[in-house]
This record gives C-alpha cells, sequence and structure tokens, in this order.
C-alpha cells in the first residue's frame, strides 16, 4: 500500500499563494478557497494568469469580482469568471 504524497508547492507557488491572502474579507472569500483547493493542481498556464491576477490592486480586484469592471487582459478576465462560478457552485 502506497503512502499518499502531496505535491510540495515550489517557492514561486509558495509566493503566489502568499500573496493571494489579502485581508479584504469580499477577496478572501473567492481566493483563499481557490488557493486551498485549486491552485497547485492547476495547469501551468492558470498558475500564470492567477499570478498575473494578484498583479491588480485590492480595489481593481473587488470591482472584477463584483462585475463592476473588467480587465484588459481576457485570460485574467475568465479566470475570474471561472473562480466566481467554482465558488458560487460550492456549498456556503
Amino acid at each position: 500500500m502506497k503512502a499518499h504524497q502531496s505535491v510540495e508547492p515550489t517557492l514561486e507557488q509558495r509566493r503566489i499563494i502568499y500573496q493571494a491572502r489579502r485581508g479584504l474579507k469580499e477577496l478572501d472569500f473567492y481566493l483563499d478557497p481557490y488557493v486551498k483547493e485549486l491552485y497547485l493542481a492547476a495547469e501551468p498556464k492558470e498558475q500564470a494568469t492567477f499570478a498575473q491576477l494578484l498583479t491588480y490592486e485590492d480595489p481593481d480586484l473587488l470591482d472584477y469580482f463584483t462585475n463592476q469592471a473588467r480587465p484588459d487582459d481576457e485570460a485574467v478576465w475568465q479566470l475570474v469568471e471561472q473562480i466566481k462560478s467554482w465558488r458560487h457552485g460550492k456549498a456556503l
């Protein structure tokens, strides 16, 4: 019987996980569960898009997640939409 081995995050992945802690309750609602449940298993392209998403200022991210504004970067917008759909589909 094999012992279950979890993948150890790289230094870059650890940095991204740390950056995802925003301190705004509304953003943490979306970002914390994504980081804990999906980020490490995501494709490298999605991880890179998430890292790009984290370069935006909190007020801008809040606007994106509340549909008040849309980023110019289409990949970032698609990821925001994906995270929102996933998060709202989970039992709260």
